[in-house]
């Protein structure tokens, strides 16, 4: 009997001891779970934050950019009113350096306090500097041009482009334009690509990146037929659009113009090799259509926007708005 009370002792602190090792498993174990939901909750709430400040950031770069847009289509209306000749001398052609956004509200000494760290810059380059492919076909027909197939060769030619990329944009560009305007007919293709209407939407028609890369510079889709702006484009597109000039030439009249715009086609048959001359109904003096370019830096971010502008006399008409770029700056 005396045998018998202590192993009953024994056995009760065993069970007792293993209860308290579950309770302590079962606390260890309900601590667990309530730490990985709160860390979740927090988790949650800070990616919450996160998404409302990109989307406030984001809403407040693009009321800015629309402010950038309304400052060219400013710049580009004064311009209008003292009408001439449009060149590169003029104050469109002034790019908006990099500038603190409190800088353009000093004005109202209330509001710089409060001011985001912001930095702004834009600039506005004549559209109507680079060939316009909407030339190669008629609009209503489809009809391709010969004569402006050849303009594009030797724009091809002078920026050491593949020979046959001027046949391969005509026929993209002729099937496009069939297919929109729903003609009918065998030479409609089965499966025509969609009109473009930017230069990086070539590769509808097959152009790879490299092609247009090289070719951006100097070739533009605008949305109606267009002249080459003699002031303000480069040697290559004059050399193109000027039949007979070579780039020795086009480099003279460029040189010229920086000295002296011209104010008409005149001045600037004035001053080209005996035996050529500028077809008026490629070359011009003036220009109707701008690309207009804001940079928006936000905190950490980045913000870029591309408009197209058609300056309709006094009225500055908003074509076209793309978002080009929107990057995130890590390490800031």
């Amino acid at each position: 009997m005396t045998s018998i009370l202590p192993r009953c002792r024994r056995i009760a602190g065993q069970r007792a001891n293993r209860q308290r090792g579950a309770a302590l498993l079962t606390a260890m174990v309900i601590v667990t779970l309530v730490a990985t939901l709160a860390s979740a909750m927090v988790w949650q709430q800070w990616r919450a934050v996160q998404v409302e400040v990109a989307e406030r950031a984001r809403a407040q770069a693009l009321w800015i950019l629309t402010g950038a847009v309304d400052w060219a289509r400013l710049i580009l209306r004064e311009d209008a009113r003292t009408g001439g000749a449009d060149h590169l001398g003029e104050p469109w052609a002034v790019p908006l350096a990099e500038a603190q956004l409190s800088t353009f509200l000093a004005v109202d000494r209330d509001n710089t306090d409060d001011a985001p760290e912001a930095f702004l810059s834009g600039s506005i380059t004549d559209a109507q500097s680079r060939y316009n492919l909407r030339n190669l076909v008629e609009a209503g027909s489809g009809t391709a041009s010969a004569a402006e197939e050849r303009v594009l060769q030797r724009l091809l030619d002078a920026v050491g482009a593949r020979s046959d990329l001027a046949p391969m944009i005509v026929r993209g560009l002729r099937a496009a334009t069939l297919a929109s305007g729903q003609s009918s007919g065998a030479e409609l293709s089965t499966d025509p690509p969609l009109m473009p209407e930017r230069i990086e939407q070539l590769a509808w028609i097959g152009l790879d990146a490299e092609t247009l890369a090289l070719l951006t510079p100097y070739v533009s889709l605008l949305p109606v037929r267009t002249t080459v702006n003699a002031n303000t484009a480069p040697k290559e597109v004059l050399a193109a659009v000027i039949e007979g000039l070579d780039l020795a030439s086009a480099d003279r009249l460029i040189q010229a113009r920086q000295r002296n715009p011209f104010r008409n086609v005149a001045e600037l048959d004035a001053l080209l090799p005996q035996g050529v001359s500028a077809a008026t109904e490629r070359v011009s003096v003036t220009s109707s259509f701008f690309e207009v370019r804001g940079r928006l830096r936000l905190q950490d971010r980045s913000v870029e926007e591309r408009a197209l502008v058609e300056r309709r006399n006094l009225d500055i008409v908003t074509l076209r708005r793309d978002r080009v770029a929107s990057v995130e700056s890590l390490g800031r």
